[in-house]
């Protein structure tokens, strides 16, 4: 079975659509309260130098995820 595409592999300048937020409790809810919700069109801007934190833009903003919680968010295209 293969392994869902997650957040944290997208490079520079690529761009997917939301699938599914795959975390629980506090984590999930701040996310979407970000608006990383089913569906958003999410861009990755750039990686800080040592990997972490990871920038993208969501929704006409800026938002910088550690490798982890991006770990926990599924993308299609």
């Amino acid at each position: 079975m293969n392994n869902p595409r997650t957040l944290d592999h997208l490079l520079p300048g690529q761009s997917a659509r939301v699938r599914r937020v795959g975390s629980q409790g506090a984590i999930r809810r701040r996310l979407m309260d970000m608006v990383v919700v089913r569906g958003a069109e999410i861009e990755m801007l750039k990686r800080a130098p040592l990997g972490d934190p990871i920038e993208y833009r969501v929704r006409g903003y800026h938002l910088s995820l550690r490798r982890a919680e991006a770990r926990m968010i599924e993308i299609e295209g």
